[in-house]
């Protein structure tokens, strides 16, 4: 839970894998509709790797995502340094 004047707004996180793909375009990741509806995601996903890297992408429902995989852009998570099912907490940024 994090603290905001004197309202409070709780947060759902999810730990996922991340997994490398390379059917999915740079800046978007494919979830499946049931992990996007618990996680409460509109558009726009956050995922932190190991308290470090900090990613954001932009979220696709796919019913052929398994519920706890995040599908990724090989490419782009190779830049970032993240390897190929990489446990991640996912969750809904905080400012939209």
């Amino acid at each position: 839970m994090r603290e905001v004047g004197l309202l409070t707004q709780a947060r759902i996180e999810k730990r996922m894998r991340l997994r490398r793909r390379s059917d999915v375009q740079k800046g978007t990741a494919k979830m499946n509709p049931k992990a996007i509806k618990y996680l409460k995601i509109e558009n726009e996903l956050e995922a932190v790797v190991a308290g470090k890297k900090k990613l954001r992408f932009r979220v696709l429902a796919w019913d052929e995502t398994p519920e706890n995989e995040v599908w990724c852009n090989e490419e782009e998570l190779q830049m970032h340094g993240v390897a190929d099912r990489t446990i991640a907490t996912c969750r809904a940024p905080l400012n939209k």
